[in-house]
C-alpha cells in the first residue's frame, strides 16, 4: 500500500469535503499536505484542525488574516494567500497528489502548477481544460503528470475505456462516447415556465449535492456543455463522436460503445466519494462510504434527448469548440459573469444563454497559443459580458 499526501484546492466545496471524508475513511493510506479555500476562513480553521495539514491557503488575502487569528495556537500550520499561495501548495514536492476542485477559471493557474510539478492531479476543474485544451494537455505531456478525471462522468469514461488508450478512443475501437446528464430541475419545464425561474430553485438538484454556480450550469445544460468540451481534450475526440444522454436517474455516469457493438457504462449512486476513490487510488480499489447500488429500488433508466432550444448553452459549447483558439475561453468567461449576477437576482435564468451567445459574438477569436492570451481574452470576454448585461436590464 502506498502512502500518498494530498492537496486539496478548494477544500470546502462539494468535491473538496467528499475528498476528505474519503481521506479521513484511510488515515493509513493518506495524509493532508495542505488545504485551501477561497473565503470561508472559518469553515477552512475547522479542517486544518482535524486533518492537521502543513499549509492553510485562502484565495482572499483577508480571509487569510482571518484563518491565521483563528489558527494562532497551531503553530505548525503556515498560512499563505493568493494565486502566488495556491500555486506553492500545488507544485509543492512533500504532496504527490492534488486535488484540484477550486471552481471556475480561478482554478486554471493553481491546477497548472500541479501540472508542471508533475503531480497526480484529480481534475475536478472542468474550466481548466475548457480554457486552455490544448495548452493544459501538452503541459501534462512534457511533465509526465497522471491526469484522473474525478467529474462522475468523465471517470465513468476513464473507467470503460482501456487504461493504455485513454488518449487513442478509436485506437481502442471505440465508436461513441455516450455522456449522460441529469437534465436538472427544470427537465420538463416548458420554455414559458423558465422564465420565472428563480436562484434557489436552479440550485435544488434533484440528484446531486453541489455548489450554487456548478448547480445553476446543470440547470442550463452548460454544465453538459464544459463537460463535453473537457470530454474532448480528456479522450482526444470530437464533438461529432459524443452523444449527449439526458438519464434523469443519474445512475449511469456515462457509456462507451465499442466497434462490435458493446456497450460499457459505469454506474453508481449519484455520490462525488466512488469517482474521487477512484482518482485517489487508482489503480487499486478502496471503501469510499457510499451505500450499494439498490437497482430493485430503482426499477428501471429513461432516456431522453437533449431539448436545445430550451437549453441551447450545450449547442452553444458545442459551437465555442468547433471554432476553436480563445473561444472555449470566451464561452467560460461568460457564463461564469452570467451566472454570477443570476445569482445575485440581477438577470433573468433564461438570459443566461443570451449573454453568452452575444458575448461570443462580440468578442474577437484569437489563436490560443500561450496561456498569457487565454487569461487575457478571460479578462476582456467578461467585460464584454458585464456590457451585454448592462444592455439586457436598462
Amino acid at each position: 500500500m502506498v502512502h500518498r499526501a494530498v492537496t486539496v484546492l478548494g477544500a470546502t466545496g462539494s468535491v473538496g469535503l467528499s475528498t476528505l471524508d474519503v481521506i479521513r475513511r484511510h488515515p493509513k493510506r493518506f495524509s493532508v499536505y495542505a488545504l485551501t479555500a477561497g473565503t470561508r476562513s472559518e469553515e477552512l480553521a475547522a479542517l486544518c484542525r482535524e486533518f492537521h495539514p502543513k499549509f492553510a491557503v485562502m484565495a482572499d488575502p483577508t480571509a487569510a488574516q482571518k484563518l491565521a487569528g483563528l489558527l494562532a495556537d497551531l503553530p505548525d500550520v503556515t498560512v499563505l494567500s493568493g494565486e502566488s499561495g495556491l500555486c506553492e501548495v500545488a507544485s509543492a514536492p512533500e504532496a504527490c497528489t492534488v486535488v484540484a476542485a477550486i471552481v471556475g477559471a480561478a482554478g486554471l493557474g493553481p491546477t497548472l502548477a500541479a501540472v508542471r510539478a508533475g503531480k497526480r492531479v484529480l481534475l475536478a476543474n472542468k474550466e481548466a481544460l475548457v480554457m486552455s485544451g490544448k495548452l493544459f494537455m501538452d503541459a501534462v505531456a512534457v511533465s509526465g503528470a497522471e491526469l484522473l478525471p474525478i467529474d462522475s462522468e468523465h471517470n465513468a469514461i476513464f473507467q470503460c475505456l482501456p487504461a493504455e488508450k485513454i488518449r487513442d478512443p478509436e485506437g481502442a475501437g471505440i465508436t461513441r462516447i455516450l455522456l449522460t446528464a441529469s437534465g436538472g430541475p427544470f427537465r420538463e419545464h416548458s420554455a414559458e415556465d423558465l422564465l420565472s425561474v428563480t436562484p434557489a430553485q436552479a440550485c435544488a438538484h434533484p440528484n446531486w449535492s453541489m455548489g450554487r454556480k456548478i448547480s445553476v450550469d446543470s440547470a442550463t445544460l452548460m454544465n453538459k456543455g464544459l463537460e463535453l468540451i473537457e470530454a474532448c481534450w480528456l479522450f482526444n475526440t470530437t464533438p461529432d463522436r459524443i452523444e449527449v444522454h439526458v438519464h434523469p436517474e443519474s445512475i449511469i455516469h456515462s457509456m462507451v460503445e465499442y466497434a462490435d457493438g458493446s456497450v460499457l457504462a459505469q454506474l453508481g449512486s449519484p455520490d462525488m466519494r466512488t469517482p474521487i476513490a477512484n482518482g485517489l487510488a487508482w489503480p487499486e480499489r478502496i471503501d469510499a462510504g457510499v451505500a450499494p447500488l439498490d437497482l430493485f429500488a430503482i426499477g428501471r433508466f429513461h432516456f431522453e434527448r437533449p431539448d436545445l432550444l430550451r437549453f441551447p448553452c450545450l449547442r452553444l459549447a458545442a459551437e465555442a469548440f468547433e471554432v476553436g483558439g480563445t473561444a472555449p475561453a470566451v464561452l467560460n468567461a461568460a457564463n461564469e459573469v452570467a451566472v454570477d449576477e443570476f445569482l445575485k437576482g440581477n438577470l433573468a435564468f433564461t438570459d443566461i444563454p443570451v449573454v453568452i451567445e452575444r458575448t461570443l459574438s462580440a468578442t474577437p477569436v484569437a489563436p490560443a497559443d500561450s496561456f498569457d492570451v487565454i487569461f487575457a481574452k478571460n479578462t476582456e470576454a467578461r467585460q464584454r459580458a458585464r456590457e451585454q448585461i448592462a444592455l439586457l436590464t436598462v
